[in-house]
Parts: C-alpha cells; structure tokens; sequence
C-alpha cells in the first residue's frame, strides 16, 4: 500500500492582481489553495456595496506535497513559491486557520507590518492580557512569544502580532 505523500501549505507570488484568477486556474487542476479574501465596503456615487478583495496582494496559499512544486509553478500567473533559506517556506495549518477564523470573524481587515525582534518589549493592547507588557522571545510570520514577568514567575504567551505595540525604549 503506498503512503499518503504529507502535504504543506506553501506560499506563492502571483502577478500583481492576478491572485482570483490564480485561485480560479488552481482549481481547474484540483491543487488545494486558499485565497484569503476581504469583505470590504466600496461607496459609489449611487450605491454602496460589498467587494471581495485579497487579503495578501500578489500572495495565493497552496496545500501540496514536496514533488508537486513543478505542477503548481507551471499554473499561469504564479510567479514562484516564497522561499526561506533557499526552500520554499512551509506554512503551519494553524496559521492558515487563525487567518480564515479572522477574515470570518471582521470585514475591511488592513494589514500592517510590525516589525519586533527578539529581547523587543512590547504592551499588548487587546486580549487577555491587555496592557501588560513583556519581552519578545520569538518572533513567527503572525505570532509572537512574549515572556510576562508574573508572580516570579515566566509565563509565555503567543500573541497576535496586530495586537501588540512596540514600548520605546528609554534612551540614556
């Protein structure tokens, strides 16, 4: 009996605003994809509607197994796969999950980038443990660990990056 080959979720460029048609051609070729759209409302000067737009501009996901990457290459309007350390880079299923949960959960999502590094502290503005800060202790693709110094002890969180801010450190 042969194994069931173990399947990733990847990331791949596309044209510019070509990531609907790229979801659309995948498809047509049975390869598993995910095209994170956006509800966002558009005001015309008669009408206001809802439009679906892609969440990551020129950024599709795709569920495949390692041999499969020529297969998915070969798709017009992809560009190449993202890559990390000259591989492309594989992309956890909670990530891809935590994003379909968020996209399902608000519309006129907007991304922004938050640059933090390891030993960075931050506050964390929503959550649990809002307003607390900590010290960043690793730092994922939308998750971050942050220690919280607590009792004499260290608890470590995994936050959503959206919901932090860096705390400026004070210049001596």
């Amino acid at each position: 009996m042969k194994e069931k080959p173990v399947l990733n979720w990847y990331a791949v460029y596309t044209k510019p605003r070509w990531e609907k048609k790229v979801a659309e051609l995948l498809n047509g070729r049975q390869i598993e994809n995910y095209c994170p759209l956006n509800k966002v409302r558009r005001q015309w000067s008669d009408r206001k509607k809802v439009v679906l737009e892609p969440l990551f501009k020129s950024y599709v996901f795709v569920r495949v197994a390692e041999g499969d990457y020529l297969k998915v290459k070969e798709v017009n309007g992809i560009l190449n796969f993202v890559n990390w350390l000259g591989k492309p880079a594989v992309i956890r299923e909670d990530e891809i999950s935590l994003i379909k949960q968020f996209l399902n959960d608000h519309e006129s999502v907007q991304l922004q980038k938050c640059e933090v590094k390891v030993n960075d502290t931050v506050r964390i503005r929503r959550g649990l443990f809002s307003l607390h800060e900590g010290n960043v202790v690793e730092v994922g693709s939308n998750i971050i660990k942050v220690v919280l110094p607590s009792l004499g002890f260290q608890m470590v969180a995994q936050v959503s990056k959206t919901n932090i801010e860096l705390v400026p450190r004070l210049q001596h």
